[in-house]
């Protein structure tokens, strides 16, 4: 019996410019309702005509599945989306391909095997006691944003674990200069005509005097490692600096900065949005957060500090964590390019074309989640998670290409918000939905801010 393959359904947009401004102004509702209105595989036309980009959505769970693992071969990180992306922050390993990839995470892989990752719980504990006390200091009580503050902290923490520095002086650079990077490399990935980046338009310009300064910091930050010896220090600035092995030699200068910039980003920005929003949400299920801050008043009674074993002690925390992760991926999209032929869902992919995967809209399928909009941390109990397809869920990626920092970013996510649940209530303002929009992270677009005060 042959298998009839059919051609992706054309989004309907604008005659001129096709779904261009759509993908440019609300990216996230523009992939709802191309699913909603036209199934799991559709195709978004983008651009004038006669310069008109194509680009293939895929939003089933059986559908990023193939395109992340099963043939992942096939879907590389060739697209425009990444070229962008990687002349902006470098060749690292969000953003290499090929040898060059599995050069880089052969010399990485060993600072993230799980033991080592363990060994920073206390360091997460430090940094959550420093916050809660200054929380304290501030009267203790009243209002706090929560996208600005978990920002802060998530970037304290990454420079606590990975660079062995106080990142408290760097944030203003990484808070100026990192959104309007993301918003050039996407805008210039999804415009039809590019003027080279070495003509001096204004947001050429712009985007390189950006650029210059995050590549600055992170001089700075390797040029403080590079004076101990291959022992002297933990953090992974350091390990990087002293990594190396028989086949592979070791990072240079370049990869170096391209390795602790990616850090930098991927390492903050995701933990950042998950602590955010895991704690907004609790503020408006007050109920939820009770049954959670009695499952770590359990734990971490009488102040102690947490440990990486105490990840198991508390599954409720973790599910709430998760069911954050669900509704607010801190990497909405995911982009590959199609290298030969293939077929998902019975539509064909042809070779060449631009592919996006999205955690956001596959989150949120039917298919796999019950009122997908609600809040439910229960939807990530075992049983409910063994119904579910692998890729129903996926802010990590998958496959081969999967983030290497996953289990840092959920040590960090879970033990930063059991801290902070033991010695504060969260109270919501009934402010509503915090608006949120895509670049190449999840960025929230308004305030998330709530009402604190001390426990006990």
């Amino acid at each position: 019996m042959t298998t009839v393959v059919r051609e992706a359904p054309i989004v309907t947009a604008n005659p001129v410019l096709g779904s261009m401004n759509d993908l440019l102004t609300d990216p996230l509702g523009t992939y709802e309702r191309a699913r909603r209105d036209h199934g799991d595989v559709v195709r978004f036309r983008a651009g004038p005509p006669g310069l008109r980009a194509d680009i293939y959505a895929v939003f089933s769970a059986e559908g990023a599945q193939q395109v992340l693992a099963g043939q992942a071969a096939n879907f590389r990180k060739d697209n425009v989306f990444y070229e962008e992306l990687r002349r902006s922050i470098g060749n690292g390993l969000l953003t290499s391909q090929d040898e060059t990839y599995l050069r880089q995470r052969r010399l990485v892989q060993p600072l993230f095997t799980r033991r080592r990752v363990d060994g920073y719980a206390g360091q997460v504990a430090a940094e959550g006691a420093a916050l809660a006390g200054e929380w304290r200091e501030r009267g203790g009580g009243g209002v706090v944003e929560l996208v600005g503050e978990m920002h802060r902290f998530a970037l304290r923490m990454v420079g606590r674990i990975l660079f062995g520095t106080d990142m408290e002086k760097a944030f203003d650079v990484v808070e100026r200069t990192l959104p309007p990077l993301q918003t050039y490399s996407l805008k210039r990935g999804l415009s039809p005509v590019k003027p080279p980046r070495s003509w001096p338009t204004p947001a050429n310009r712009r985007a390189a005097r950006l650029q210059g300064e995050l590549f600055a910091l992170c001089d700075e930050i390797i040029a403080s490692r590079r004076g101990g010896g291959a022992g002297d220090s933990e953090d992974l600035a350091s390990l990087l600096v002293h990594a190396r092995n028989a086949e592979d030699g070791s990072l240079d200068a370049g990869e170096l900065r391209e390795q602790v910039l990616i850090f930098l980003v991927a390492g903050h920005e995701t933990t950042a949005t998950a602590l955010a929003f895991a704690l907004h949400l609790l503020a408006r299920h007050p109920e939820e957060q009770r049954r959670v801050q009695e499952e770590v008043d359990g734990v971490l009674g009488g102040g102690r500090v947490p440990t990486a074993a105490d990840m198991e002690a508390l599954p409720r925390l973790t599910r709430v964590v998760k069911e954050a992760m669900r509704l607010y991926p801190s990497a909405p999209v995911i982009g590959r390019r199609s290298v030969g032929d293939a077929s998902i869902g019975g539509v064909r992919i042809p070779a060449g074309a631009d592919v996006i995967v999205c955690p956001w809209v596959t989150h949120r399928h039917p298919a796999y989640w019950v009122e997908p909009e609600r809040f439910d941390p229960d939807r990530f109990l075992p049983e409910a998670e063994a119904e579910r397809p692998r890729y129903a869920w996926f802010p990590f990626g998958g496959g081969p290409r999967a983030c290497i920092g996953q289990h840092l970013s959920m040590l960090e996510s879970v033990l930063g918000v059991a801290v902070l649940l033991r010695d504060f209530a969260f109270e919501d303002l009934g402010e509503g939905e915090v608006p949120v929009g895509a670049e190449v992270t999840l960025r929230a677009r308004g305030a998330a801010r709530v009402k604190i005060a001390p426990r006990g």
